[in-house]
């Protein structure tokens, strides 16, 4: 049974299918009994409880065969309380039409009511949700890729920032502008915005230079659904947004409009700088990290993390992302980390373009080493698992492992399991008959009270006489 709720819980990242479209699929079977069918679904819920308020979410098309229903009123009250977008009453086994009272509730709450026929089981309702939640995203998917490909062109374009703007209102259905920090309009496409929703736009762009300064804003009036974004470059510009509709994916495409917008409207760059500049944009819009690796410097490349206080350590390259007391940075070739006072450092080995996401990892590893063993500064060990652990922390918890074994017993014990436990091969091995190496082994596992069959023993075993 689950858990009652302890607040709102956030819709899933898949977008609502519209009850409308539930309703279309014939193979269901489904009929509208009361309500309206332009809610959306989140999600498909099941449930015989005579009071299920304290087990939906919100969003759920939830569905019941009535075992329970008693009270038709209040049990809808409640299921509207939990904010539930419609009901699926399943006609048997237990009633063999939907209760008028149950129909009559639902019509007095404004809470859509579905019957299900017998033939339709419950599954094939919460299948269907969800095969429409994954064509939605497919299609959400495409159109925001087709969007990308579009701004991407039309910053390559003469005049790129009024391209950019007419390329994001087409594929917005509405009305981008760029907004100097007093709110006016430097420049600005597609259709015109009602009068209000046009003041009020200007204020959303100035409530992101006030005291907060959040990235972005949203609001509604005159009708339109109102969008505000900070760009970067320090200019204090902004893009603003205005639109009759909100489709699923158009925050992301306003996110890639900003990036390119912010890159085009930025300070005039020096060659290295608008070259990395270039690599982040096609990054960003797809490309993969060999075809922008020549932008960003000579390969190969070494990540380093670093945490510390006061001034960064001086790194050498422009590569850098800190943030609270932590840098991340990208070296090109020639370039080496060092110690730094105050600052704890980890260093990658070097590597290719395609190898970065796997660099970046390795710093991060080489960085908890180094803070757990109090050094300044330390650097991936490549050897595998035995080469993440300190060094002389492993061999005193070695030492201490093996302590109870005599010399001849833990070089049988070394054989043994670099032999996979063979018996046969361990005796020809140290010259000894096979029935030594049992008895041999036994007296280890009984030194040692530990069951030598295990395989996780043997493995700790192992890695112990490594370490010794």
């Amino acid at each position: 049974m689950s858990e009652p709720t302890a607040g709102p819980v956030p819709a899933p990242p898949a977008p609502p299918v519209p009850l409308s479209a539930l309703l279309s699929r014939e193979e269901l079977g489904l009929r509208l009994l009361a309500g309206r069918p332009g809610t959306d679904v989140h999600w498909v819920h099941t449930s015989e409880m005579a009071d299920p308020y304290p087990y939906l979410l919100g969003g759920e098309l939830l569905m019941t065969a009535g075992m329970q229903l008693t009270d038709p009123e209040r049990y809808v009250a409640r299921v509207v309380e939990a904010g539930a977008a419609a009901l699926g009453f399943g006609v048997t086994p237990v009633y063999d039409t939907v209760p008028d009272g149950l129909v009559a509730a639902c019509a007095r709450h404004g809470l859509p009511l579905l019957e299900v026929p017998p033939r339709t089981p419950f599954a094939a309702v919460g299948r269907a949700v969800w095969r429409l939640m994954a064509e939605a995203r497919h299609r959400e998917l495409r159109r925001v890729t087709e969007a990308q490909q579009s701004l991407a062109t039309a910053a390559a374009r003469p005049d790129p920032v009024p391209a950019v703007l007419h390329a994001l209102a087409s594929r917005l259905a509405g009305r981008a502008a760029l907004y100097a920090p007093d709110g006016s309009e430097r420049a600005a496409a597609g259709r015109p915005v009602d009068p209000a929703a046009g003041e009020a736009l200007g204020r959303l762009v100035r409530v992101l230079h006030t005291g907060a300064r959040p990235a972005s804003a949203a609001d509604t009036a005159g009708g339109a659904h109102l969008a505000a974004y900070a760009l970067g470059g320090g200019q204090g510009l902004a893009l603003g947004l205005a639109s009759e509709r909100r489709e699923p994916g158009d925050h992301t495409i306003a996110g890639v409009a900003v990036v390119l917008l912010s890159l085009l409207t930025a300070p005039h760059q020096g060659a290295d700088e608008a070259a990395r500049s270039a690599a982040l944009v096609r990054l960003l819009l797809g490309a993969a990290p060999p075809e922008v690796a020549p932008l960003l410097g000579e390969a190969p490349w070494t990540v380093v993390h670093a945490r510390g206080e006061g001034v960064p350590p001086p790194l050498g390259t422009p590569l850098v992302d800190a943030r609270e007391g932590t840098v991340r940075a990208l070296l090109p070739a020639g370039r080496e980390a060092a110690p730094h006072p105050g600052w704890t450092i980890g260093a990658s080995a070097p590597v290719d373009a395609g190898e970065l996401g796997a660099a970046d990892l390795q710093a991060a590893r080489a960085l908890r080493r180094a803070r757990a063993a109090h050094l300044p500064f330390a650097r991936h060990r490549p050897g595998g698992i035995g080469t993440l652990l300190d060094p002389d922390e492993a061999a005193a918890y070695a030492r201490t492992l093996l302590a109870p074994l005599p010399e001849p017993l833990t070089e049988t014990l070394r054989t043994w399991l670099s032999l996979h436990g063979s018996w046969d091969r361990t005796a020809a091995a140290l010259g000894v008959h096979r029935n030594t190496v049992r008895q041999r082994i036994g007296r280890c596992a009984a030194l040692l009270a530990m069951d030598l069959d295990d395989a996780e023993v043997r493995m700790e075993l192992w890695f112990a006489l490594r370490w010794r």
